[in-house]
């Protein structure tokens, strides 16, 4: 039986408690403000991380008050050479070894924006009708997997499809490491099933794209210069009221330099709907650098990419079995149903392993 080694959880160690500590502090401090509640919206956010933090802070100080326990016990029974307290500390190790297990997936969130809320766009690509309904069916495993973690969704834009589904759809997703669990569905998405749209009732398979970013505050990327953004202003194509569809209030971005366009039309306003494409816009430049590095970094590790079919990262299969499987990590259930009602924990946390082991 090993030493635990409690001061790296701790005092700036591996988990870095007190920052954690500190963090949350910071954030009780900004509840107490007396304007706090003006912007309900981010002040059930801050909340909510706030507790979310706390939380995970008060599970590792546990963790470390017990780790010394087992320390002092285990130096005792090597004192007294006493049979029964190394079968006590045996004890007290296999449990403390098992709920170790449970919180070091919280270390595995150690990129800059993990913490932050997550911007998701959904965008149907080959398969015409099909590949739209299956964005649909996306959109809702998403909401599914943000009500497991008692997180909040914010639609932000969203554009049905001709016969069924959705061409498109952004929401945002609020919660304490959203953007870190979530970042790992980004990438193509392929559903091999007989299609309900096809009269012959032939197996088809189609694909959508899921775009992944972090929700950024304005000093979290280089300032965006105004000559930079184009901005254009349209009128409103959803459902939203008859003020929302006669007025332009939606507006779109286009960032010059890169080439980004990023459209909102889900506010009455044409002012929020620019604040909120803002927003997206820091988040897909953030994106933009964290891409480059990590590009930069695969180049010089000289990491060669295998040629193989196709863009997807995870395959469902509804027919002729059933079969859900993750291409980058090999991970895979039959439970297909479980998966599409949001149950994605076992394909976050085995990217997030196989990550942190190539890493």
């Amino acid at each position: 039986m090993k030493n635990c080694a409690s001061g790296s959880l701790g005092h700036g160690g591996y988990f870095d408690i007190d920052r954690k500590f500190e963090k949350v502090v910071e954030l009780r401090a900004q509840m107490s403000s007396p304007d706090f509640w003006n912007d309900r919206t981010k002040a059930v956010e801050v909340g909510r991380l706030a507790d979310g933090l706390e939380q995970e802070a008060l599970a590792w100080k546990k963790l470390l008050d017990e780790t010394t326990e087992l320390e002092e016990l285990i130096a005792l029974s090597q004192r007294e050479n006493d049979p029964t307290f190394l079968e006590e500390a045996q004890k007290q190790f296999e449990e403390l070894k098992k709920r170790f297990a449970d919180l070091e997936f919280f270390v595995m969130f150690s990129g800059p924006h993990d913490e932050s809320n997550a911007i998701i766009s959904l965008h149907a690509g080959t398969g015409g009708v099909d590949a739209q309904d299956w964005t649909e069916m996306l959109e809702r495993m998403f909401f599914r997997f943000a009500e497991r973690k008692n997180w909040s969704v914010e639609m932000i834009e969203r554009t049905a499809g001709n016969e069924a589904g959705l061409k498109s759809v952004t929401f945002k997703v609020a919660g304490h490491y959203a953007y870190g669990y979530l970042r790992s569905e980004a990438g193509v998405h392929r559903l091999v099933r007989i299609s309900p749209f096809d009269s012959e009732g032939l197996r088809q398979t189609s694909f959508a794209l899921v775009e992944v970013l972090p929700e950024l505050p304005d000093s979290a990327v280089a300032e965006i210069r105004p000559e930079d953004v184009k901005i254009e202003f349209f009128r409103s194509s959803g459902p939203g009221g008859q003020n929302v569809n006669k007025t332009s209030s939606a507006v779109r971005l286009i960032h010059l330099p890169t080439g980004i366009v990023v459209a909102t039309q889900t506010e009455r306003s044409q002012h929020q709907n620019r604040e909120l494409a803002m927003k997206i816009l820091r988040g897909k430049l953030a994106q933009l650098g964290l891409d480059a590095r990590a590009e930069e970094h695969a180049n010089l590790k000289g990491k060669v990419e295998k040629a193989a079919w196709g863009k997807q990262i995870r395959s469902y299969v509804l027919q002729p079995y059933q079969l859900v499987k993750d291409h980058r990590t090999g991970y895979e259930t039959s439970n297909v149903d479980a998966v599409l009602n949001g149950e994605l924990e076992h394909f976050i946390e085995a990217y997030l392993r196989n990550k942190a082991g190539n890493s």
